[in-house]
């Protein structure tokens, strides 16, 4: 009788930054820690490599990514879903010799 365990996986949400890879994002995680001298609140962001099965991603998402198995030498992560995807805005008419 074998019993599968199942794992409660970390969960992380934050921005994409780049998106230049083949199925793969960086994504940006910030948090606000409490200084332990200082006792202000400093932002801390870190940084993910994600895997990104379909590439729907974009610049500017913000992603829910979740833990994984290896995925390859720096991917760990995978997109877990699309919070709130950016809208592509069209480039501004210049006038040009006025």
């Amino acid at each position: 009788m074998s019993e599968t365990v199942t794992r409660r996986r970390a969960k992380k949400v934050g921005v994409v930054t780049s998106d230049k890879m083949d199925k793969s994002v960086v994504v940006r995680v910030d948090r606000i820690v409490r200084h332990k001298t200082y006792k202000r609140y400093v932002k801390r962001s870190a940084r993910f490599m994600a895997h990104d099965e379909t590439n729907r991603c974009q610049i500017g998402d913000t992603v829910e990514i979740i833990e994984s198995r290896p995925i390859s030498g720096n991917k760990r992560w995978r997109v877990f879903r699309v919070v709130r995807s950016v809208e592509v805005a069209a480039p501004a008419k210049t006038a040009q010799g006025e």
